[in-house]
């Protein structure tokens, strides 16, 4: 394990080297780190290091994104979320495999009430329809892992909410 100066990150390219295969959760929230700051961290620091691994010998790259990413959006979450997308794909892997997973369940460190409260209700909701509205992260990790074992065909495969539940049972 590597740890890196995102702000420097072309610094740390021997970090990059020597990798077949990327895994990218990188993320933050508007909130937490301001518009601007969002947008550093889930665009420019993504395909900043997707550039790097691709630099690197990396010839598989996973990039976890979001439902409903769309670089034509008007809400900045999911329009940063469909232009590093783009970005990560004109890079140029031979194989790039994006999850558009719905809300993440999960237990996080820091205080969110509100996404506590949603994810409670989606937890109940799950249990009728298991693969619309969520998905446990333990399931994304299991999909990520799981595409890059088989590949499939084409350059580029998006693996939506459903796709995801399928994947991470494999």
């Amino acid at each position: 394990q590597v740890v890196v100066d995102f702000e420097r990150l072309g610094e740390h390219a021997a970090a990059f080297q020597g990798h077949d295969v990327g895994f990218c959760c990188l993320g933050t929230t508007r909130a937490k780190a301001g518009a601007d700051g969002f947008v550093r961290v889930d665009r420019d620091y993504v395909a900043q290091a997707a550039e790097l691994a691709r630099a690197g010998g990396c010839k598989h790259f996973v990039l976890q994104s979001s439902r409903g990413a769309n670089a034509q959006s008007r809400f900045l979450y999911l329009r940063v979320k469909g232009e590093v997308e783009n970005l990560v794909q004109a890079v140029g892997f031979d194989h790039c495999t994006i999850l558009q997973p719905a809300v993440l369940l999960c237990k996080r460190r820091e205080s969110r009430p509100m996404e506590w409260i949603a994810q409670q209700f989606l937890r109940a909701v799950a249990w009728a329809f298991p693969t619309a509205y969520s998905v446990p992260v333990e399931t994304v990790a299991r999909a990520m892992v799981a595409c890059v074992l088989q590949p499939g065909e084409g350059k580029v495969k998006v693996l939506e909410n459903r796709a995801i539940h399928e994947q991470g049972k494999a």
